[in-house]
């Protein structure tokens, strides 16, 4: 089944149905809004009563899946001891980052450069050191959040397939998070020079940040921003972006700066705000 799965992907018009998908979240048409909400939380078990609004209060499907949450729904760790989760979900793999690559699945792997959409010489500052990937599942709260304190050095926007991150593609198209439509976002703090990159996959009609940006999703040519004169500093916990149906995050961080949780596994359930490593620096 899985195979097939991974076949029809390949075959379907990627975009012009992710475009399509989007059209149809944003639309403000109550009935229609209404009915894909209910229909999306009955399906998914979408837990509602964490939210900040109830169905009938979202202007669109696409406001209801980036929406908020209450006050206190998610308890931020101690970020002076700790690596912070960026989002809700699961982890899909971590580990080391050796040889200038990034473990996908059994078997398979890619490159720190392809995912950032650098040069061979600024993916050198993340050999040996940390990533972690996370997946977010339909019914995660969509809202990416910053895994440490820093200030946004750049971000590239990267064009490329929809494939769907979930394990079963993960395990069978090569090359997948750094092969699919991505923005990789840069900070530098406390915890040195790290990465978040936002991937985008099937259906995820758009990905957005928290500061203005000049890329557009779906576009076809690479958009590199530099942010360094602007002084965009964030605490950890702080938001930095948002998925329009679900997605991706990896977080790269350099040698000797973060270890992740010695009992943190693939396929472990995460929330945004706790603890996912320790913090190496002073």
């Amino acid at each position: 089944m899985s195979d097939l799965f991974i076949a029809l992907q390949h075959l379907v018009p990627q975009h012009a149905l992710s475009r399509f998908a989007g059209s149809i979240a944003a639309s403000e048409t109550p009935w229609l809004r209404d009915t894909l909400i209910r229909r999306f939380v009955a399906a998914y078990g979408v837990n509602l009563a964490e939210a900040a609004r109830g169905i009938g209060e979202f202007a669109s499907f696409n406001d209801f899946f980036t929406r908020e949450l209450k006050p206190g729904a998610r308890p931020l760790a101690d970020a002076t001891k700790f690596i912070l989760s960026p989002a809700d979900g699961a982890v899909s793999q971590l580990g080391p980052v050796s040889g200038g690559r990034i473990i996908q699945a059994k078997g398979r792997d890619y490159s720190v450069a392809e995912i950032l959409g650098c040069g061979p010489e600024e993916a050198a500052r993340f050999e040996g050191g940390r990533f972690i990937t996370i997946y977010l599942s339909p019914k995660d709260y969509h809202r990416v959040h910053m895994p440490a304190a820093g200030t946004l050095a750049q971000t590239t926007y990267i064009p490329g397939d929809l494939y769907s991150v979930n394990t079963a593609t993960a395990a069978g198209v090569d090359r997948l998070f750094a092969r699919n439509e991505r923005l990789s976002c840069r900070f530098d703090g406390p915890d040195g020079h790290f990465a978040s990159i936002m991937v985008g996959a099937m259906i995820v009609a758009g990905i957005d940040t928290v500061w203005p940006n000049q890329f557009r999703t779906h576009a076809s040519a690479p958009v590199h921003e530099d942010f360094v004169l602007q002084g965009r500093s964030f605490a950890a916990g702080d938001e930095m972006g948002r998925f329009y149906l679900g997605s991706t995050v990896v977080l790269l961080f350099e040698p000797g700066r973060v270890e992740w949780r010695s009992d943190l596994n693939p396929g472990d359930p995460l929330r945004m705000g706790e603890a996912i490593a320790a913090r190496l620096s002073d």
